[in-house]
């Protein structure tokens, strides 16, 4: 593809390139990649796929999108030439606020390899004009600010397709937006599709507040994604918004068949609709709502059409994340919808008996991965330990009941956005030393013959000091910190939750600060940065926040110890701010309990990037441990096994482990009156009487062997030839968790498009 940027900037503004500014030449660019994506037809197939999702973590879309085009070096170049710097011009491009954490990058990095691999296949989810929030740091806390982007963002085209969803008692239109989604040096695309409410009204959110009228239903819906459910009218909120979300995409999914010549009763032969975690689970009831209300089907023929075209993807075994919602709540939202459930519910108990255990309705509440499990066609898990967890505990009556439904696939990153596209440095590297052929085969294993070869291992370490030279600066940018050149980046980022266990590393910051207090001076200065959010109802999680940054001032401010060590949390942590951390990364903290992580994926970004992982035997952790061997991996902790009869025997008692005087002189860290003194006392006593007395994702039971494990991490670092190696290793065994491989297994056992 021939471009011309100084003949577009004088055709357009009249101007030379080198006399236009940022943003003016980010809009040009924008356009340029609309042009382009414009007349691309879609992919195009019989049977279509229908990811549904309640968020879509996208990230910019500008450079990844010239990528995609492959002009992204000419461009560059171009722009260089006339004075200016890509990524300074990346800089003024709005971030969407469509997703949250791992659930909705997942989302993003399948659109990519579906779009790259040339599968027919739409993302549908809704627009959420203020996302979560916008993560403040405000004393210590985090304070929740809306997210404001869509005033300022240009990728989302207004489609001429809208519906209307009746609830209980009245209805709404819905508008639909598209966002283009390109594939690698592919002429086709796909697109994701996000509906929007009508009549919505961002007046109803203040400013500086994510605080508004739940109640007021005809005008809430899109406004934010998962709003506080901690009182009855966020948890019936929540519910309106998930059939939103699935009577429009239920409505669409039929009427493109349609258009493409099913008649419905084939309707499986035309779209295959995927449910990404429980959220969308409503699309069952809906889809045979349609049929039978809308289209005179026999109740038992839409039951079983809709069997054979959904699938469900299981992301936790978390009770809290596997949506109940009361009976009455549906009734509330939607009587038609809960009455079929209600049918569908006496359909399984008479084939399968009156099973409390895999009930769809039991105790008043509807449990919806139940529903998804009795009336989809497949179930996966994201990672061979979580399948193994669901198959042979969490979800063991389903698993005897339909052992064929069940499959694992574990889950994978594009390639092209992390590290491509943020890592351009180490991508020039593999380039040089591999050819470029992974760039469409994500097949780096080429590296291994490199393994003892000093060049290739000084310059692998030398794209990690650009990297890391790119992540100070935005750190010194974006929160004023400067980082020391020569220091270790040990980075933990990810949604703030106990079961990831940023607790746990706060307490070895204690134990190192306390040990560098003692005189035990490290010999590089250590860095350890985290980035998260934690929901706004999730009072202990925001509590580790405040400890964290607590932590961060109390060690600035101490001179014998601020050399050597440092804490930073990254404010309104983002896809952005990943790009630019998880390159600079030397050790990737993957800490979660065992059995609790389903999967993760930053683990799989970090990897790939050469950072070495410190982690437990939890989720894809294994299967990472498996390909790199035991040399260039660090791993600590309870086996999965061993905390699941800790569970089932209510076995852990937090403390008999917190008056082991190693563990207590750190928890009571947390409550020193001269610590306390400058942060919230109540939120620190109550995290620190929450962990020594109940600590129900056992921080405290892997905290000794942990501080070991990190101590010889550190160690391991300062020989810089062993260390490189392993940062080789990692980097070349990455190609297993390569969204493509992920997409390629979906599609050969699940979509068949």
């Amino acid at each position: 593809m021939k471009i011309d940027l100084e003949a577009r900037s004088q055709e357009k503004f009249g101007r030379p390139l080198a006399e236009l500014d940022n943003p003016t030449i980010c809009t040009m660019l924008e356009d340029l990649v609309r042009e382009h994506a414009a007349v691309m037809p879609l992919n195009d197939g019989k049977r279509r796929l229908y990811y549904l999702s309640a968020e879509f973590l996208i990230g910019r879309l500008l450079t990844n999108n010239l990528l995609e085009l492959g002009i992204y070096d000419d461009v560059k170049s171009q722009l260089a030439a006339a004075g200016h710097d890509l990524g300074a011009v990346e800089e003024c491009e709005v971030e969407p606020s469509l997703g949250n954490g791992g659930l909705g990058r997942l989302a993003a990095c399948f659109l990519d390899s579906i779009a790259t691999l040339g599968l027919p296949g739409d993302g549908i989810g809704l627009n959420w004009h203020y996302g979560l929030f916008h993560q403040k740091f405000i004393d210590l806390q985090q304070a929740a600010e809306p997210d404001t982007w869509l005033d300022r963002q240009d990728w989302l085209v207004k489609d001429e397709k809208f519906y209307t969803v009746q609830f209980g008692g009245f209805s709404v239109k819905s508008c639909l937006y598209d966002i283009d989604v390109l594939g690698y040096q592919r002429t086709t695309k796909n697109r994701l599709r996000l509906f929007d409410l009508e009549s919505v009204d961002d007046s109803l959110v203040p400013p500086n507040s994510i605080d508004f009228d739940k109640t007021a239903i005809k005008k809430n819906l899109t406004l934010f994604l998962y709003p506080d459910d901690s009182d009855d009218a966020g948890r019936l909120l929540r519910v309106y918004q998930e059939y939103f979300m699935v009577s429009n995409a239920a409505q669409l999914i039929i009427d493109e068949a349609q258009e493409r010549g099913s008649n419905l009763h084939d309707l499986p032969d035309y779209a295959v609709v995927h449910i990404n975690d429980t959220h969308p689970s409503m699309v069952i009831p809906e889809l045979i709502r349609l049929l039978v209300d809308e289209h005179s089907f026999d109740f038992d023929e839409a039951v079983s059409i809709v069997k054979n075209m959904v699938a469900y993807t299981n992301h936790t075994i978390l009770a809290e994340a596997l949506e109940k919602w009361p009976l009455k709540s549906l009734q509330t939202v939607s009587p038609r919808i809960a009455e079929i459930i209600e049918k569908l519910d006496e359909l399984e108990k008479k084939e399968y008996g009156d099973n409390p255990d895999v009930a769809i309705i039991r105790d008043g509440a509807v449990h919806m991965a139940h529903m998804a499990i009795h009336y989809g066609f497949s179930i996966n898990g994201v990672a061979a330990l979580h399948t193994k967890i669901l198959e042979d505990t969490e979800l063991h009556p389903f698993y005897e009941m339909y052992p064929e439904k069940f499959s694992n696939k574990t889950n994978g990153i594009t390639f092209r956005r992390w590290i491509m596209d943020c890592n351009p440095a180490l991508s020039s590297v593999l380039d040089d030393v591999i050819g470029t052929d992974w760039r469409t085969t994500c097949d780096l294993t080429g590296l291994m013959a490199y393994k003892d070869d000093d060049s290739v291992l000084q310059r692998l370490d030398d794209a990690k000091d650009k990297a890391k030279i790119s992540m100070r600066d935005f750190i010194w940018k974006n929160q004023g910190v400067h980082i020391p050149e020569d220091a270790i980046i040990d980075v933990q980022v990810k949604r703030i939750h106990e079961y990831k266990r940023q607790q746990m590393l706060a307490l070895y910051i204690i134990w190192k600060y306390l040990d560098i207090k003692n005189g035990n001076i490290p010999p590089h200065p250590i860095t350890i940065i985290f980035g998260g959010k934690a929901a706004p109802a999730y009072t202990i999680a925001q509590d580790i926040i405040h400890l964290i940054l607590m932590l961060s001032r109390w060690i600035a401010a101490d001179p014998v110890v601020s050399p050597h060590l440092q804490v930073i949390m990254i404010e309104n942590y983002n896809v952005s701010a990943a790009e630019r951390v998880i390159p600079a990364a030397d050790i990737s903290e993957q800490i979660s309990l065992a059995s609790k992580e389903a999967s993760g994926t930053s683990n799989m970004k970090f990897m790939l990037n050469g950072a070495v992982t410190l982690c437990t035997l939890d989720g894809a952790n294994v299967e990472i441990a498996d390909l790199v061997g035991d040399g260039n991996i660090y791993t600590f902790g309870t086996s999965s096994k061993e905390v699941e009869h800790l569970y089932a025997e209510n076995a852990y008692h937090a403390h008999d482990y917190y008056e082991k005087p190693g563990i207590k002189l750190l928890v009571d860290f947390i409550t020193n009156p001269s610590f306390m003194a400058l942060g919230n006392a109540g939120r620190l006593q109550r995290l620190h009487d929450d962990m020594a007395n109940k600590d129900w994702f056992m921080a405290l039971l892997d905290i000794e062997e942990y501080i070991q494990k990190k101590e010889l991490v550190l160690r391991d670092f300062e020989d810089r030839e062993s260390w490189l190696k392993k940062s080789l290793v990692n980097i070349a065994q990455a190609g297993d968790f390569s969204s493509d491989r992920t997409i390629r297994q979906y599609n050969k056992d699940i979509w068949h498009l």
